[in-house]
């Protein structure tokens, strides 16, 4: 070994090793560094994140076929279109949402305008969700299925939001399942009373992986007892897959309108 050799010794008895071991720290450190700031960027979505993340998932063309392929005693096949509307000056998102039955489109039984936000600060979830009914409500059907210059205007539909329905509380689904959030309408639910003599009307809402959403709204009567909805559990409605020409002549889709109208009733809400 060289002179040079010796002085390095001499000035480190650890040779070379301390410096390989200082070098593994930093990079150590840099590493874990990195790891709790990306775990912190991942993790952290502030209360309009969540509710941009619902507004998201509700929004586009649903069908519930599946179920209906599976349970067809039970559920029909059912379009859910939904689209933006407007948004507040608060920064809420304001959507419209319809429900067809699959061969008539063009018809909706149902149209309501939905407002996403967070929830408020003092309760325990993380985006509420309320229904509302149009004033004109004509003037909307087939909304999202319009060019832009061809809807109302923002201004317009702001000015159309008629009663309150409901309102509904969602918070983030634990670790392992399923959902993304899910909620319902508070204990009690909202007064109600459009057919079959319910008195108030509770709704359920859940929002999965791939923009499934599931739903189930009910009307009880002074007693407790359901008097319009489907029993058997929520409606899932899954987003639109490339259907064929074939899907236009099932079955599921022409049940006969005795038996169709007879199951509306119990089933559904109409129009009010």
């Amino acid at each position: 070994m060289g002179p040079d050799s010796d002085s390095d010794s001499a000035s480190n008895p650890n040779g070379g090793w301390g410096g390989r071991a200082q070098g593994l720290f930093v990079k150590a450190a840099v590493l874990i560094g990195g790891a709790v700031l990306l775990k912190r960027l991942t993790k952290s979505k502030t209360r309009w994140d969540h509710a941009r993340i619902v507004a998201d998932s509700l929004s586009g063309e649903k069908f519930s076929k599946e179920q209906a392929s599976r349970d067809p005693d039970n559920f029909f096949n059912i379009r859910m279109l939904t689209c933006p509307a407007a948004e507040m000056v608060d920064g809420s998102k304001l959507l419209y949402l319809e429900q067809a039955f699959w061969r008539t489109p063009q018809k909706p039984f149902r149209q309501r305008f939905y407002m996403v936000k967070p929830c408020p600060k003092e309760l325990k979830c993380d985006v509420e969700v309320s229904s509302y009914a149009i004033r004109e409500v004509e003037e909307y059907k087939n909304f999202c299925d319009r060019p832009r210059d061809q809807r109302p205007l923002p201004e317009e539909v702001i000015g159309d939001i008629g009663e309150h329905l409901t309102t509904i509380h969602l918070r983030r689904c634990d670790r392992g399942k399923r959902c993304l959030y899910e909620g319902s309408t508070p204990p009690g639910g909202f007064p109600n009373s459009w057919q079959n003599g319910a008195t108030y009307s509770t709704s359920e809402l859940a929002v999965l992986k791939n923009n499934e959403i599931h739903t189930w709204d009910r009307g009880f009567d002074d007693d407790g007892n359901q008097v319009w909805g489907v029993k058997a559990g929520p409606y899932e409605f899954k987003p639109a897959p490339s259907s064929s020409y074939s899907d236009m002549f099932s079955p599921l889709n022409f049940p006969p309108q005795q038996f169709l109208e007879k199951r509306i009733e119990g089933s559904f809400v109409l129009q009010e």
